[in-house]
């Protein structure tokens, strides 16, 4: 099913490589260099819930892609922000695109959805 936005042609399939998705459509991205055809939709993904996600993408049946603003948990501090109204984004496994002799242009992150625990309720007699 096509997206009403898209002219993307039917049949179309979106699969891109780590390195491509970095050279041709964030370096566009940070360098505000227009696009051919808007694939990637801007989503502050930590303002939804994870349920509601695959409706804000562009395209994608079982994966879909954002460019979202990375959010600092403290002003001068370096760790991310990702918490959202139910619960927080949590990364998982190792950083891709780190390591060897080649140059990094970027890291790939696995986050995993974690609904906030309910306080525990104590009972002291």
């Amino acid at each position: 099913m096509r997206h009403p936005h898209s002219s993307l042609p039917p049949g179309f399939r979106f699969h891109p490589t780590d390195e491509e998705l970095i050279l041709h459509y964030l370096m566009k991205k940070l360098s505000s260099s227009p696009f051919p055809v808007s694939i990637i939709a801007d989503v502050d993904i930590y303002k939804f819930d994870p349920w509601d996600l695959p409706d804000k993408a562009v395209l994608g049946e079982k994966e879909w892609y954002f460019f979202s603003p990375r959010d600092r948990k403290y002003p001068n501090g370096a760790r991310p922000n990702r918490a959202t109204s139910p619960g927080f984004w949590k990364a998982t496994g190792r950083d891709s695109g780190r390591g060897g002799m080649h140059f990094n242009i970027g890291v790939k992150k696995a986050l995993v959805f974690q609904r906030q625990n309910k306080p525990s309720t104590h009972l002291y007699l």
